[in-house]
């Protein structure tokens, strides 16, 4: 819906030429014709008024859910709060209305149209970030710092409410933005993860058509070209066609899952954010992560935006008090996560030492979620070990809950009933799948200083059960 102008040769503009600007008076978006259509003065009382029944009109008429309205910004504030937003909301209540403010700056460019009453804006400057980053293989910190700010000035209610988004009509695709030069398996790659992020940050994810094929498109009109007859169908959309990435069906399944994930997964529309990683300077993995949480629904987004793999990175999620304290107690040393996207990520996961680590490949992007109880069982493991000053003993193992033995990501225990330098330690795992084998041994850490116990790898196979207890008998020296 428009109200800002009329068409070119509308009759009105004849029949009433006075609740047009002239070009003497154009001096701010408000009064200038956008691309030369005739500006209406909605200061006018009379040309507000016809605006908004206009507008009533189609509400009365049509069962709208909602409303996008285009070009808010060349519109005064004042027309929406005391005309417009009131004059729809009467006629039907409930309408979702979102403001097309093109402006790239900050949400302080949106809070206006949403303080007059607008539900939701196009969130253009977290669209910027988007492309720097990602497209431009730029740093996170720009997505980073985009959301952090903008939550600052929203709160987190709003935000949420907020469009977000990659392109529309009025701006070049993303799959142009990497330019020329820069194979296409790579803006695939860099593509999925800024749709993996457009879906897991706090917004509204915009779809706009061809978004799910890696359409390409430069400015108006080569960004509104119409969809091909063969994207309808799975082995038309496998063959693809000129003007799209390769095979867009594999951008088809990815846009699919990561709309099922959020669907399912309240913590991702409703959930409050907290950030846990950012790169943080040029000489760090470009790596950013970050936490949604809904009552019992948590999930943890791993973003790697750099070429090569991230290495091993500890990303703190005990310490990081933007966490609710609620959360970090339901995720104790001993929680499996799983990725719930499957594209490549590890996984699973087990949180160990407080942080939740992982090596990210290339381009790479994991939705982690701590695993269900359902088919697995909560396996406690216990030893008695000897420990010296500053030594810990976790444990290491053959599958990916415990690490794949590495003993960077090994699972730390827990002391208990110690007598000296001798504890029970111990650690649950929650949850490991039912009929599960795997092999593993005890080890102390100190620092960098690893030992192993000795003999031949211990060995175990979960049970049908809800819960069971590996006893391990004393730390073999």
């Amino acid at each position: 819906m428009v109200v800002n102008h009329a068409g070119y040769n509308a009759r009105v503009v004849s029949q009433r030429p006075s609740w047009f600007h002239s070009p003497g008076e154009c001096t701010n978006d408000e009064t200038c014709a956008l691309a030369g259509l005739p500006d209406f003065k909605q200061e006018d009382p009379t040309v507000a008024g016809y605006l908004t029944n206009l507008s009533k009109g189609w509400v009365s008429r049509f069962a709208l859910d909602g409303i996008r309205m285009d070009t808010a910004k060349h519109v005064p504030i004042a027309y929406w709060r005391d005309s417009w937003i009131p004059g729809v909301s009467s006629v039907r209540a409930g309408l979702f209305n979102v403001a097309e403010v093109f402006r790239e700056g900050s949400a302080n460019d949106l809070k206006p149209y949403l303080d007059a009453g607008f539900d939701s804006a196009f969130n253009f400057p977290l669209r910027r970030a988007l492309v720097n980053a990602f497209a431009k293989d730029g740093s996170v910190d720009q997505v980073a710092q985009r959301v952090q700010d903008d939550l600052g000035i929203l709160g987190l209610s709003r935000h949420l409410m907020l469009t977000n988004l990659l392109d529309n009509h009025d701006v070049p695709r993303f799959v142009n933005e990497p330019g020329f030069g820069v194979p296409e398996d790579e803006i695939r790659r860099r593509y999925h993860l800024a749709l993996a992020a457009l879906f897991t940050l706090p917004g509204i994810p915009q779809i706009y058509y061809g978004n799910e094929l890696g359409m390409y498109g430069g400015s108006d009109p080569d960004n509104r070209r119409d969809m091909p007859p063969w994207a309808w169908t799975s082995s038309g959309r496998t063959a693809g066609g000129s003007g799209f990435l390769p095979n867009p069906e594999l951008t088809y399944q990815h846009v699919k899952k990561l709309a099922s994930i959020r669907y399912n997964n309240a913590a991702l529309y409703q959930g409050y954010y907290a950030e846990m990683w950012r790169q943080n300077g040029s000489g760090n993995p470009n790596v950013y992560a970050y936490f949604r949480g809904s009552s019992s629904n948590r999930v943890i987004t791993a973003l790697n935006n750099g070429a090569a793999p991230s290495g091993l990175l500890s990303i703190p999620v005990q310490s990081n008090t933007a966490i609710s304290s609620t959360d970090r107690s339901a995720l104790p040393d001993g929680t499996v996560l799983t990725d719930l996207l499957g594209a490549g990520a590890p996984s699973p996961i087990t949180l160990t030492d407080g942080a939740f680590k992982a090596n990210l490949p290339a381009r790479g992007v994991g939705i982690y979620r701590p695993r269900s109880s359902t088919g697995a069982s909560a396996v406690t493991f216990t030893v008695t070990a000897s420990t010296a000053w500053g030594e810990n003993v976790y444990l290491a193992g053959s599958t990916g809950e415990l690490g794949q033995w590495d003993t960077g990501r090994a699972v730390k225990m827990s002391p208990s009933n110690c007598s000296g330098s001798t504890c029970t330690w111990s650690v649950t795992l929650r949850y490991l799948p039912y009929s599960q084998s795997m092999t593993f041994k005890f080890i102390k850490k100190n620092g960098a200083s690893v030992t192993w116990e000795t003999g031949s790898d211990r060995s175990y196979t979960v049970p049908s059960s809800s819960s069971a207890t590996y006893s391990g008998g004393s730390f073999r020296n």
